[in-house]
């Protein structure tokens, strides 16, 4: 029988699951737990795993973290895990900036559609200055960003059951998977569609059911979670960029000393860089793939979807801020 992992049993896991190492833990000063809302095959799970191993060789076996990816049994998903985040129950986790904007508003301006051409100019931003003010507002909420710690997801596009979006006009009326987070459902609301959260893990029962009609994610979600088994159609609208923002416990963060902090540090910003490398490799490799296996693509012009998206700017750069909309414009060019 399947066990339902809920914010009081997933921390009890973790801490069952170090009571059978106890041995090994007992060695670790500073045991902690890393959760992730991908697969397990995923780049970013591997680069994870790959990076805690580094930093437990580098700090002799001072720290050890156990890394949880996405669970089919954890209630609540993403913001379950940042309310345990937050609480210190997990101490690492990585979250898209839509959904860390519940927390921390100017967050969610890594997700202004059309803003970003490529992921490598998100890259950019995000390891600039606007990055730096966004962990400001982490830290004011409790969070540690790091310096180069924005992992990619890549350039988001449209898979649909129903028909191929070319133009605003198609998304009218289409019921939309889009994952939590004010803006990604304002964004679809701009052009006439219906948008419906669900988590990542419901979105291919979404579609086969016909809750909804679409869903929108960068292509290697399409191959990961077999997407390509219940839709057609796939619009390369590069409407959005998504990665996940590697966040600590603030006060756990703050605890550590500090050559633990300068390990911890160095191996984040290098493999970052490497799990960057691996997702473009992979979306860049998936349309191939996915053609292969019967989906039709179309390439989309993103002019007619900005113009239509004027009255969504204005209304956005005043929630979010003169200051994040300015340092956002410094590296995506003037929106609206």
């Amino acid at each position: 029988m399947a066990t339902t992992l809920t914010r009081r049993s997933f921390v009890g896991l973790t801490l069952t699951s170090a009571s059978l190492l106890v041995t090994r833990l007992k060695a670790a000063d500073f045991p902690f737990v890393q959760y992730h809302n991908q697969t397990a095959d995923s780049s970013l799970h591997k680069r994870l795993v790959e990076m805690w191993a580094a930093i437990q060789k580098e700090t002799g076996g001072r720290v050890e973290t156990q890394v949880f990816p996405l669970n089919n049994n954890i209630a609540g998903s993403d913001p379950q895990a940042l309310k345990m985040l937050v609480a210190g129950e997990i101490q690492f986790f990585t979250l898209m900036g839509g959904v860390l904007g519940t927390l921390v508003p100017p967050a969610e301006v890594q997700q202004v559609p059309f803003a970003f051409q490529t992921a490598a100019q998100a890259h950019t931003a995000i390891d600039g200055p606007l990055g730096a003010y966004l962990r400001e507002e982490m830290a004011a909420k409790g969070l540690h960003g790091f310096a180069v710690g924005g992992f990619d997801n890549g350039m988001r596009q449209i898979t649909s059951v129903k028909r191929p979006i070319v133009v605003p006009a198609d998304l009218n009326g289409i019921r939309m998977r889009v994952p939590s987070g004010q803006m990604i459902g304002d964004t679809f609301r701009a052009f006439g569609a219906e948008p419906v959260t669900t988590n990542s893990i419901d979105i291919y029962a979404a579609l086969k059911s016909g809750k909804v009609d679409a869903q929108e994610n960068p292509l290697a979600l399409a191959e990961l979670f077999k997407l390509y088994e219940v839709v057609k159609y796939v619009s390369m609208t590069n409407h959005m960029w998504s990665g996940f923002n590697l966040m600590a416990h603030r006060p756990t963060w703050q605890k550590l000393p500090a050559d633990i902090q300068g390990v911890i540090d160095r191996n984040v910003t290098s493999y970052v860089r490497l799990q960057r490398q691996d997702q473009q490799r992979m979306n860049n490799d998936m349309r191939g793939g996915l053609a292969r296996r019967g989906l039709v693509f179309n390439d989309v012009d993103p002019a007619p979807f900005r113009a239509q998206l004027a009255g969504f700017y204005a209304t956005w750069k005043e929630r979010l801020g003169a200051k994040t909309w300015s340092l956002l414009e410094a590296s995506s060019g003037r929106l609206g």
